[in-house]
C-alpha cells in the first residue's frame, strides 16, 4: 500500500509539472502572436505618421506642430526613444491596438541655414552626360525624419518602432 502512494504522488507531481510546460507554452505563443500584430499595426502608423510629413509645408518645416512634428532631433532616453508625452500624440486605433507617432526633423538646429551641416540629407549620384567621367551629387533637397511609433495592445504589450523617412 506503502508503494502505491508513493507511485501515485510522484505521478501526481509528474502529471502537475506537465500541464505546467503546457501552459507556458501556450503563454509564449500567445506572447508572440501579440508582438506579431503589433508589429503589423505599427505599418499603420508608419503610413499615417508619412503622410502627415508629406502634409508639413516646406516654409512650415523649421516650426514644431502639435504634439507630433518636432523641427530637431528631440531629447532620447536610454533606448534612443524621443521623450514626449505619448498621450497627447496623435493616435490610430486597430481593433485592440492603440498606434501613436511622433516625427522629428533630423536636424541639430531648429532653424536651417546649412542643411548639409545641420541636417541628415540624403543625395543620390546623377550623371551630368553620357560620357564616363565624374558624377556630381545633386543638391541637398531630400529631407530625412525619424518616426517613432509607440503600439499599445492587449496584456499590457507596448512596441515601439522607429524608421527614417524621405521627403523632398
Amino acid at each position: 500500500m506503502l508503494v502505491v502512494l508513493v507511485l501515485m504522488t510522484v505521478m501526481l507531481f509528474g502529471a502537475l509539472a506537465l500541464a505546467r510546460m503546457t501552459e507556458i507554452g501556450s503563454m509564449a505563443a500567445g506572447n508572440a502572436a501579440y508582438r506579431e500584430a503589433s508589429l503589423q499595426a505599427s505599418e499603420v502608423g508608419l503610413n499615417t505618421a508619412f503622410a502627415a510629413v508629406r502634409a508639413v509645408p516646406v516654409l512650415n518645416e523649421n516650426d514644431a506642430a502639435g504634439n507630433w512634428y518636432y523641427s530637431q532631433t528631440h531629447a532620447a532616453d536610454a533606448n534612443g526613444l524621443p521623450t514626449v508625452d505619448w498621450d497627447a500624440a496623435p493616435g490610430v486605433v486597430m481593433g485592440a491596438y492603440t498606434v501613436r507617432y511622433v516625427a522629428e526633423r533630423m536636424c541639430t538646429v531648429a532653424t536651417v541655414t546649412n542643411p548639409l551641416r545641420e541636417c541628415l540629407v540624403k543625395q543620390v549620384p546623377v550623371t551630368k552626360s553620357a560620357r564616363d567621367g565624374v558624377e556630381e551629387l545633386d543638391p541637398p533637397n531630400s529631407r530625412q525624419y525619424r518616426v517613432t511609433i509607440r503600439v499599445t495592445g492587449p496584456k499590457d504589450t507596448t512596441t515601439f518602432v522607429q524608421a527614417l523617412l524621405t521627403k523632398g
